[in-house]
């Protein structure tokens, strides 16, 4: 591979090419070293290298310590009322008995026997034809083969004196490129910024009404509330909704029986006509 400039060894801390002694003494202007300056921390005191930014990346729901005495403490009826899990109805482990529910979710799809005159009678043209599988679209081409196949002209053929200018590669002259180093003008050193690049240059401001994350992510919860006792009403709202089996609802003894009418109906010709495939 062809390279320009001097041979660069990466990995290492060699400059690409040596600074200047003049370089080395310039002394940086107050605008420079107010740019060189770092950016100020804002985590302080007891806020440094906090556990929440190092193992969950930023997100303030951090483990915290348990003191001693909230492992001591015994929690009341209501805290332990409300610890306890939640309770299925009666209703719902009497289903698990039923096989409908183990095998078809819940849905009753019997299979039902074929009777001796369907398993003799004569397929009509119109079954056949449903029964028959869909055949491609006309335009339809099939998948191309991996192998490029070349011919025996291509391998036969010559090169004109114009493909053969093209493959040549591209001539490129030594160090063809920029210097990385130029001069900076005296009258860039002692310019000052105008009005609108020292509004420019400051920081954006956070919104009016911004609150910053809070210290505590714990939601404690009041003495009130654990010492509250649920209202009739709320009772009554908490009691799940005993609905019918399934069963029961999606029973039907005839939904897979054709009626006798429908054995004997005689389609329209617009029915027979919309039923035909599309031909294309």
């Amino acid at each position: 591979m062809t390279s320009f400039g001097p041979r660069v060894m990466w990995g290492t801390q060699n400059m690409l090419w040596p600074i200047a002694g003049s370089a080395l003494k310039v002394q940086p202007s107050t605008r420079v070293v107010e740019l060189s300056s770092p950016k100020k921390n804002f985590q302080t005191g007891a806020q440094i290298n906090r556990l929440q930014y190092m193992y969950s990346c930023g997100r303030p729901s951090i483990v915290w310590q348990v003191s001693p005495l909230a492992r001591k403490a015994e929690a009341s009826e209501r805290v332990t009322f409300l610890a306890s899990t939640k309770q299925a109805p009666k209703e719902f482990h009497d289903k698990k008995d039923r096989p409908s529910f183990e095998y078809s979710c819940g849905r009753s799809s019997p299979i039902w026997d074929v009777t001796d005159g369907a398993k003799a009678c004569d397929d009509r043209p119109r079954t056949s034809n449903l029964a028959g599988a869909k055949t491609p679209h006309v335009d339809f081409q099939g998948e191309k083969l991996i192998e490029s196949i070349v011919t025996p002209a291509a391998r036969k053929a010559k090169i004109t004196a114009r493909l053969e200018s093209l493959s040549f590669p591209k001539e490129r002259l030594d160090r063809q490129f920029r210097d990385p180093q130029w001069k900076v003008t005296r009258s860039t050193k002692t310019a000052v910024a105008s009005n609108r690049n020292l509004e420019l240059s400051k920081t954006k401001a956070l919104p009016e009404g911004y609150q910053f994350n809070r210290d505590d992510p714990e939601a404690r919860v009041s003495r009130s509330a654990r010492r509250a006792l649920a209202s009739v009403r709320i009772n009554e709202l908490a009691t799940p909704i005993i609905r019918a089996t399934m069963d029961h609802v999606q029973f039907d003894p005839d939904a897979f029986l054709v009626k006798e009418t429908a054995m004997k109906a005689v389609c329209s010709k617009r029915t027979e006509e919309l039923s035909q495939p599309i031909v294309r």
